[in-house]
């Protein structure tokens, strides 16, 4: 029984673990300093914040718990870190109970994403949209 529950565990907790060690990194190198990280292609090559530009300083300044300055920086990526802090976590309870974890994705929900991308791509790069550039 104990194997089992070890087993079923080992894919959350691997993940969890992954996430934590990639948070631990990007707390420990701050990426406002030049030369830690590359620079995004798209930003580089068009001048233009895709919608991961921010992202790396928004996971810095929450790991350090700043809300604010994490919502400042890339608040999709705000939004994606709450996603995949719930998926582990019902993923965890759900290997825990011996069941599967069920999500309900679809093909609209990805599209409904990808627009949503997309959408914040354009207005953080629109005049109006400097807001929400990092």
């Amino acid at each position: 029984m104990y194997s089992d529950l070890a087993r079923r565990l080992a894919g959350p907790v691997a993940a969890a673990a992954l996430v934590a060690a990639a948070f631990g990194y990007v707390r420990a190198v701050d990426p406002g300093e030049p030369g830690h990280y590359p620079v995004c292609p798209l930003l580089r090559l068009t001048g233009w914040y895709c919608p991961g530009c921010g992202g790396l300083r928004a996971a810095h300044a929450l790991a350090h718990g700043d809300l604010a300055a994490a919502a400042a920086s890339n608040v999709l990526a705000l939004g994606v870190f709450t996603v995949v802090a719930l998926v582990l976590s019902c993923w965890l309870l759900a290997a825990v109970r011996g069941r599967g974890l069920s999500l309900p994705w679809g093909r609209v929900n990805g599209y409904a994403l990808t627009g949503l991308a997309a959408a914040f791509t354009l207005v953080r790069n629109l005049p109006f949209g400097r807001f929400l550039a990092p």
